[in-house]
């Protein structure tokens, strides 16, 4: 059942061509580290093309209870009066954070060295999923964590009265602990130094450095070692959101799959930390190109082309990649299918503690569409039936995941058959058009009763 009402089924079916310009939303990572940080900051920061997904506007209302003014002015327009860092005000009702994990780890990361105390809950996706890998760092600041069997929401932190700044070796590759724990460092004083031994995204990096924080990264032997300075004064920006790569993996894939198919996908980020599914289409044989490189807020952005591609093969996806790309799996795991051959994934456990268990989720559905499938702990194989060849004709269990919908419903766009998912309602968290940007492009959809 969905988190916010009824469940609403959807079907995709085969249709013509998708042709024409795909404008995706904004990117959901910096667009809640711009909220949070614009919150940590004095003054009035300005953001433009902010996502108005389900998840981002929860962390919006999050930083309203913490005493943040918070305003929309617009479509993706919003500004953010901050209290600064350490200014967080006690809030006097729990945090909903809906689907959001990235939402809710970093907004524990960014109360936790101040004394305050903040109950958190969320939907039953996100009540399922474990806050002990952010809460166990947070503690060595001097947080308290309460929360139900197995850290899960709903959860209660106590805030450090006296925080003392920490050295923390993260131990998967999670952007999301980093970025909590860099987040709490900044009202701890001292230097908070955080080791990973393979790069995650770095969003939160570049921006802390945006907004003045004194901060440096350093390739050592232990791996990427961020040292970061507490108790600086953070200065307000102006930022322009650039649009999302994850959600334009949808649009790209679906045009790679669907015969004839020529979409141009505009202003999206290549941050090196986010790129690696285009990197393993184009390494797959896609006919994906980069039109109009640039920089725009510190990211390197640049228009995607996307054509048909009946020519793709399965490739081994260098897990080491895998930090650059844990969200995209779900769609690959579908151009798999439509691709020659074995497209083998490894070291994706992260998937296992998505907000579902993405591999089981996967797998489960295509086998159902008629794919072949093989999965292990922290692996999974897709066989491909090449261009055309997936029987589809599923109906796909979403579990509350809004990858795992989309990835189904473009399945959908080029199975022999249509492919239905059990409830599309999940997709407004992070991709709230999307039902209407891909039927622009040609797209077939239908919405069903439960």
């Amino acid at each position: 059942m969905s988190a916010h009402g009824d469940p609403i089924p959807m079907t995709a079916r085969r249709a013509g061509p998708l042709s024409g310009t795909a404008e995706v939303p904004g990117d959901k990572s910096i667009s809640h580290r711009a909220l949070i940080l614009g919150a940590l900051s004095v003054g009035e920061t300005r953001i433009t093309g902010l996502l108005e997904g389900q998840d981002v506007l929860d962390t919006g209302r999050a930083m309203r209870a913490f005493g943040a003014e918070v305003s929309h002015l617009g479509p993706g327009e919003w500004v953010v009066h901050g209290v600064g860092v350490g200014g967080f005000a006690e809030p006097g009702d729990v945090i909903d954070c809906g689907n959001s994990g990235t939402g809710v780890r970093l907004i524990m990361g960014a109360m936790a060295t101040s004394p305050i105390t903040a109950t958190f809950t969320g939907d039953a996706s996100l009540r399922g999923r474990p806050m002990g890998r952010v809460t166990d760092p947070l503690a060595l600041f001097g947080a308290a964590a309460y929360g139900r069997a197995g850290g899960r929401l709903p959860m209660t932190i106590v805030g450090a009265a006296d925080p003392v700044p920490v050295r923390y070796a993260v131990p998967v590759p999670s952007a999301q602990v980093k970025s909590a724990v860099l987040l709490a460092g900044l009202n701890a004083p001292g230097e908070t130094v955080v080791i990973e031994r393979e790069a995650t995204r770095d969003h939160t990096e570049r921006m802390l450095a945006g907004f003045g924080a004194a901060l440096w990264v350093e390739d050592t032997d232990e791996g990427r070692v961020i040292t970061l300075t507490g108790q600086p004064e953070l200065r307000p920006q102006t930022i322009a959101v650039p649009r999302d790569p994850s959600s334009a993996a949808f649009p790209v894939c679906a045009a790679l799959i669907t015969e004839g198919s020529d979409v141009l996908v505009p202003g999206i980020g290549l941050n090196p930390t986010r790129a690696g599914l285009f990197d393993t289409l184009r390494e797959m044989g896609a006919d994906l190109t980069y039109e109009n490189p640039r920089e725009e807020g510190g990211e390197p952005v640049a228009d995607l082309r996307a054509r048909f591609s009946p020519a793709m093969k399965g490739i081994e996806v260098p897990p080491e990649r895998a930090p650059s790309m844990i969200d995209e799996y779900p769609i690959l795991s579908v151009v798999a299918c439509f691709a020659e051959g074995v497209t083998m994934m490894r070291g994706v456990r992260e998937l296992r503690v998505k907000e579902s268990d993405r591999i089981a989720a996967m797998a489960e559905g295509l086998i159902a569409c008629g794919a072949r499938v093989e999965t292990g702990e922290d692996w999974m194989a897709v066989t491909g039936m090449g261009p055309g060849g997936l029987p589809g004709g599923a109906r796909c269990a979403t579990h509350l995941d809004h990858r795992i919908a989309m990835s189904f419903l473009c399945a959908g766009m080029a199975a022999q058959n249509p492919v239905t998912v059990d409830d599309c309602t999940p997709i407004a968290t992070s991709f709230p058009v999307f039902e209407p940007l891909m039927e622009g492009l040609g797209a077939v959809f239908a919405r069903a009763e439960a």
